[in-house]
């Protein structure tokens, strides 16, 4: 356990040491911010042209969750599919350019100690951004009422679905010794496991069911509607772990080269 401490505090100082970490986190809250006050802007219009209606069953059914939350979750999960790759691509690619990749593997640490301080490490940095995040919905609790239950679900899948792109980028980082290669091999594959689902409803009960478990998008979008089921939180935490075995696999397969 300490050894993966170590590991994870290297690596997560090694982040904030380059512009990595900043141009990540400032990107994703600029866009964040960009989207936000947009569906909160036509929101507002919403609510203003039905109130102009004088009809209050119209004004009933505008509802902050599905009008600004939701979206604004979907909006960020893609731009986790984009960010993640730029976070991970380094994790093993430039411990092998830069020649440390040696000194590690022959270090007296388990491989699995290895990859879960690196996962653990990135797994922070996911979260720092998930929780700067929050501040969105904190500005909807002060001038308005959303429903705090299903913001938190979101937040959590949210933060389930970047620790699932996390582990996939590892697991594409340590194939190669080539960042820019794990980022595009990362983000192609994020983008597959996003739009699996897309071929669902014309590909037949049975493959179209397949399709949609697959489908990272369709167990997040359970949690944005608030739905905490545990075939979901399954689901996430088995990609978690096969993309972190196939890490471990590909380490050990490189350390007896």
């Amino acid at each position: 356990m300490k050894n993966t401490l170590t590991i994870a505090a290297r690596d997560l100082r090694s982040y904030f040491t380059s512009p990595i970490a900043y141009v990540v986190l400032t990107g994703f809250l600029v866009l964040g911010g960009w989207f936000f006050f947009n569906l909160l802007s036509n929101f507002n219009q919403l609510l203003m042209a039905y109130m102009g209606y004088q009809m209050p069953e119209l004004l009933d059914s505008l509802n902050l969750n599905e009008l600004v939350v939701a979206p604004l979750l979907h909006n960020l999960a893609v731009v986790l599919v984009i960010l993640v790759p730029m976070i991970t691509m380094r994790t093993f690619a430039e411990e092998k350019r830069s020649g440390t990749y040696e000194l590690l593997m022959t270090s007296p640490i388990h491989v699995g100690e290895i990859v879960a301080g690196k996962f653990l490490g990135a797994f922070v940095f996911i979260l720092l951004m998930v929780l700067l995040t929050a501040i969105y919905p904190v500005i909807l609790l002060w001038y308005g009422d959303p429903e705090v239950g299903v913001i938190l679900s979101g937040l959590l899948g949210l933060l389930l679905l970047g620790s699932s792109f996390v582990a996939v980028g590892l697991f594409t980082s340590s194939l190669t010794d080539n960042q820019i290669v794990a980022a595009v091999s990362c983000l192609v594959t994020l983008l597959f496991l996003y739009i699996i689902a897309w071929p669902a409803q014309s590909a037949g009960e049975g493959l179209g069911g397949l399709l949609r478990y697959l489908s990272l998008t369709e167990h997040y979008g359970e949690l944005v509607k608030g739905v905490i089921d545990t075939r979901d939180l399954v689901y996430f935490l088995s990609v978690i772990a096969l993309a972190l075995f196939l890490t471990v696999r590909s380490v050990e397969s490189l350390r007896w080269r």
